[in-house]
């Protein structure tokens, strides 16, 4: 095995260099390999690799959490894809129903009109103050995350972001 690797170390030289300065080469190399096998590394020091790896580790914090806050970007943008084309899908397929039936304008009226005649819709409509509120509240914690200010809780800030859209959904789709 020895044999065949200098014989392919001797046919390598040989492609750069003349027969001469490939054999000085080769001697060289053996040479080396010599003193190596003679003078053994010494082992790191357990101390050493500790803190090479928490140096590491240190340095590798802030680019998982920036590959996560453009994970959840990403995935609230698909989010939002999704629910586009879903809410446009529904209402094609609805209208794909009755084709045969003549349109006809049907309005209802979502807010009461009580409400609709009031100077103050936010106030008495109690749904919809909580809505704004919410998304109000989600508007800054998206501005703050994107802005940076509030990095030492950027764990718990998305978490809590999360936790807040998954109760939002819960309460679009039931009312």
């Amino acid at each position: 095995m020895v044999n065949k690797n200098q014989d392919n170390l001797k046919e390598l030289f040989e492609k750069f260099l003349s027969a001469e300065q490939a054999a000085k080469a080769i001697e060289d190399v053996q040479k080396a390999e010599q003193i190596l096998d003679e003078n053994p590394t010494p082992e790191p020091d357990d101390m050493l690799i500790a803190n090479i790896k928490a140096e590491i580790a240190l340095h590798l914090l802030p680019h998982k959490t920036v590959t996560f806050k453009h994970i959840v970007y990403k995935a609230m943008a698909i989010a939002a894809a999704i629910i586009v084309v879903v809410s446009i899908s529904l209402d094609l397929f609805q209208n794909d129903r009755s084709p045969n039936k003549p349109d006809v304008l049907v309005t209802a009226s979502i807010i009461p009109r009580a409400i609709w005649e009031s100077n103050d819709i936010a106030s008495d409509d109690t749904k919809l103050v909580i809505f704004t509120t919410e998304a109000e509240q989600i508007s800054d914690e998206f501005s703050n995350l994107r802005s940076g200010r509030s990095e030492s809780n950027i764990n718990d800030a998305i978490t809590e972001l999360e936790m807040e859209l998954i109760e939002i959904k819960g309460d679009f789709w039931k009312g």
